[in-house]
């Protein structure tokens, strides 16, 4: 469960860069833009949190499968959707937010999983 500490860590590393890029550096033409970009920094920081807790909330040994794919599920979820709201707020093409609504999915089906663990 060490990939999930790991990628979690660069994850939320890459969240606040996002973040202090979206508010010192992004200077989108329409505010929609700005707006889209720093929901997908903070989706983006919000789950990378989640995704280092994931081995703690579902516990080790018989319960680890449950934390690789709740983490499975995060990361995905990241990748699509903090990656298709950068991608629509730095190029200012909303053809680019396709993918966020599988990422959107992703995300709420990690969430359900961690409701699904039995302790």
């Amino acid at each position: 469960l060490q990939w999930q500490r790991i990628l979690g860590g660069v994850s939320g590393c890459i969240g606040v860069g996002a973040s202090a890029y979206g508010a010192h550096g992004l200077k989108p033409k329409k505010e929609i833009y700005q707006k889209t970009f720093d929901t997908g920094a903070r989706f983006q920081l919000l789950h990378s949190a989640l995704l280092v807790a994931t081995p703690t909330i579902c516990g080790v040994g018989k319960k680890a499968r449950i934390s690789h794919i709740s983490g499975a599920l995060f990361s995905v979820g990241i990748v699509l959707f903090s990656g298709s709201c950068y991608t629509v707020g730095v190029t200012e093409d909303r053809s680019y937010g396709k993918a966020a609504p599988a990422g959107g999915i992703a995300l709420m089906a990690g969430w359900l999983s961690l409701a699904l663990v039995k302790r």
